[in-house]
């Protein structure tokens, strides 16, 4: 006789509620208010994008996250129902402590616990009364940390600043954030954090000063910063909370009265020795330095900010980058120290925090072939060209091939027209005359929109203040204008522009640095303004960096249109250049420039090019491009999953949702979108696998709603719900998988004419009828298989 009372029947919710809850709170002692969360998400699920659409992958959540206090982790608990065994949850629990960078890991199924510890690599077995309390593992994870000293247990235990809106630090933020407390707690003098552009540096910034200030292990911290509106922004927003006690060093005074000082490097020292207001406090005055950006201007010996940090010697410092330079004469590594923590822009995609990004690559006949001017021929103001081979490293810097401007500009309006002429877009130009000259064209290319609003195209450059007026204008998401920016520099680092979906590089990067500080300027998601993914266009091969073994966060896909092919990519590598901005590279010379000589630019109006190549790249789960066909590489991992085409039937034929097989096989990276371009666009998902993993025949789905209908299975139903299952049967047929299972459809035609989406599922007897409907179509849908 079934017993919904036995532990085996048990739901792995009841299996919580009834054993392992009561055993943490009742027995061991940990508070539920403030030492246990429940079902925690840990990261948001990878975006994956359909087009247009987007959607989520799968989130890591943990069933249970035990804490010393607010922050910080001690441990994770991993919950399975009773028909499991007391090992099945550990690799998983173990999996999110390493993320919590939390040394136990347990796993139960209501029967007891088993425990992992990280550190010692051991496993034992207890009973479910024998749970540790917080003030045991306490102990035990202070003593895997090696903290000790009743005061470095103090700082450590330091509070986090309780954000009245609810702001919580994401898993790698605490992760951030607790290493490098108890790094300082320690003693150590000199900290590198390494996170990707739009992983919350600033914020992980302020806990970490909040956290040593409240503490008064720090009396009197400097945050340093190389841009203005780095300096400003964080100011009024991630360190607002520092309220009276915070101030700006400008005019050139430095009022010693405060405890946190905000400063740019340019504002506190110069070549002048009167210039170096730093000097106007004591050696001993700031007990901790944060330097924001430290790939930059501190990495090198002879920089200004490293003459600050060496004047403060006796300070703690700490250095925040996106992008370590590690180079044979720049090092910010050899200053600070081997990073105390590490989250990567790879990971911040994986993890759903960050955008991904498709590249369209375009490449230009005159960029490959290079071109040579006939003997005296001048440019467009009477001045003789040299006569040399002129190719990419030189366009715009040496010589304006205004026709190839005109094209860039072109491509730029067309892929708007295309996508939508209100995502806001970042042109990286050489130099400021050929931002400007981009800002023209794009403004007469896109003249129906300047004459609403002029502010619609603008350059946003060091010498424009008409332009750096706009700045924060763009940096809203609830500013529509600017939308399209064309920059040299200025825009290339710190600038926080959450919704821009489109980057365009027209111009040489050579520095792993630069690149990854560009590509940082589309990664953030905000979802309120439907910013999920963003577009790379590179006119200058920039990404081939791609190739480079020091980047870590490959495209979803790359695509290089040829001739007229439309800019946008169907829906669905070499070494870096070498060279510097010092550097003249053509086809007949190769010589540097001395320093101070002012390079001769050259315009030439009547020189045609055009558009040439075409290729579509791919990148794997793993990141690595994809060398072998689709086909292949759809085969193998299919088959990781699937033994053969009766257990993938299998599998499809008994899933509740087929849409979450789909979902699955995307996360496993297979290309369903590409493979539909190669295979066929009237295919579903069903149809692509089973042709390419086992050669099964491919119906489309209009040749499966058909044999449906043949087969007069609607007959059981009354009207209204057999017009609306036919109904959805044809919208199956032309948009695919995802509208069928999806009960939103009911609010668009053809459906609204059947009535509400409540009178529609009513005419099936209720919610339940209405889903073992569909459920029941699926069935037949898929019967011949």
């Amino acid at each position: 006789m079934f017993n919904i009372f036995d532990k085996k029947n048990l739901t792995e919710r009841d299996i919580c509620t009834k054993y392992i809850t009561p055993a943490l709170v009742e027995t061991a002692g940990w508070n539920r208010d403030t030492q246990l969360r429940e079902e925690l998400s840990l990261t948001k699920g990878r975006v994956i994008v359909h087009g247009k659409l987007h959607t989520r992958g799968k989130q890591k959540r943990a069933d249970y996250v035990l804490y010393h206090k607010t922050n910080i982790p001690l441990a994770i608990v991993e919950a399975k129902d009773n028909t499991h065994t007391l090992h099945s949850g550990i690799q998983q629990a173990i999996e999110y402590a390493e993320l919590l960078d939390v040394p136990f890991a347990y796993s139960s199924n209501g029967d007891g616990f088993i425990e992992h510890d990280r550190i010692r690599g051991v496993e034992r077995e207890l009973a479910l009364k024998e749970f540790p309390t917080p003030e045991e593992l306490w102990r035990r994870y202070c003593e895997h940390k090696g903290i000790e000293d009743p005061e470095e247990k103090r700082i450590y235990a330091q509070d986090y600043y309780p954000s009245p809106e609810n702001k919580t630090p994401r898993y790698y933020q605490l992760t951030a954030v607790n290493r490098t407390i108890e790094t300082i707690a320690k003693g150590q003098k000199r900290v590198l954090l390494v996170m990707a552009t739009g992983t919350g540096k600033t914020f992980t910034s302020f806990q970490i000063i909040w956290r040593l200030w409240k503490s008064g292990t720090k009396k009197r911290i400097l945050f340093l910063a190389d841009r203005n509106i780095l300096v400003d922004q964080t100011r009024t927003n991630d360190f607002k909370p520092f309220g009276s006690a915070m101030t700006k060093i400008q005019n050139r005074n430095a009022d010693k009265s405060y405890e946190i000082y905000l400063a740019l490097y340019q504002a506190i020292t110069g070549p002048l020795e009167a210039q170096k207001i730093y000097k106007q406090f004591s050696r001993e005055f700031f007990d901790l330095i944060v330097v924001d950006e430290c790939h930059r201007g501190s990495a090198e010996e002879d920089s200004a900010w490293r003459e600050i940090l060496e004047y403060f010697s006796d300070a703690t410092q700490i250095g925040m980058t996106a992008t370590p330079k590690e180079t044979r004469y720049v090092s910010n590594i050899d200053y600070f120290g081997d990073p105390v923590f590490t989250y990567s822009l790879k990971q911040g995609i994986e993890d759903g925090f960050l955008a991904p990004y498709k590249v369209i690559r375009i490449d230009i006949d005159k960029d490959l072939t290079g071109w040579r001017p006939e003997k005296g021929k001048k440019d467009k103001y009477g001045k003789e060209i040299p006569d040399r081979i002129y190719n990419q490293s030189d366009y715009d810097q040496e010589l304006v091939l205004e026709r190839r401007n005109e094209l860039v500009a072109r491509k730029i309006t067309e892929f708007l027209r295309a996508t939508n002429r209100f995502d806001k877009t970042i042109v990286f130009c050489e130099d400021i005359p050929h931002a400007e000259r981009m800002r023209s064209l794009l403004v007469t290319l896109n003249n129906d929109l300047v004459s609403q609003n002029s502010k619609y195209v603008m350059q946003i450059t060091g010498d424009s203040p008409e332009g750096k007026a706009e700045l924060d204008n763009f940096i809203l998401p609830e500013s529509r204008y600017p939308v399209i920016v064309t920059t040299s520099k200025l825009l290339s680092t710190g600038v926080d522009v959450q919704t821009c979906k489109l980057i365009v590089l027209d111009k040489r990067i050579e520095s792993m640095t630069e690149f990854k500080q560009i590509i940082g300027r589309g990664t953030r998601i905000n979802e309120a303004y439907d910013k999920f993914s963003f577009t790379i266009m590179d006119f200058r091969k920039a990404t081939e960096l791609f190739a480079d073994p020091t980047f870590d966060g490959e495209p979803v896909q790359i695509y290089e249109p040829k001739g007229d092919d439309p800019v946008v990519p169907p829906e669905d590598p070499i070494q870096p250049p070498q060279g510097g901005d010092d550097t003249v590279e053509c086809g007949l010379q190769v010589g540097p420039m001395h320093k101070g000589q002012r390079r001769t630019k050259y315009y030439v109006q009547d020189v045609a090019v055009d558009v040439v190549a075409e290729r579509v790249q791919y990148y794997g789960k793993d990141g690595k491009l994809i060398t072998e066909s689709l086909n292949d590489y759809t085969r193998k991992a299919v088959n990781r999953n699937f033994a053969s085409l009766t257990d993938f039937l299998r599998k499809w034929t008994s899933a509740d949702r087929k849409q979450a097989i789909v979902e699955e096989l995307e996360n496993e990276g297979i290309l369903l979108e590409a493979l539909a371009e190669e295979v066929g666009k009237d295919f579903d998902p069903f149809d692509l696998i089973a042709h390419v993993a086992f050669g099964q025949k491919p119906l489309t789905r209009r040749e499966r709603a058909d044999d449906v209908k043949k087969r007069n299975y609607f007959v059981k139903y009354g009207d209204k719900a057999r017009a609306v299952l036919e109904a959805l049967l044809d919208k199956y047929a032309d948009e695919g998988l995802t509208n069928l299972e999806d009960p939103k459809v009911l609010r668009v035609q053809p459906f609204n004419k059947y009535g509400t989406p409540i009178e529609i599922i009513q005419a099936f007897g209720g919610k339940e009828q209405y889903f073992q409907a569909v459920k029941d179509l699926e069935q037949q849908l898929y019967r011949v298989a």
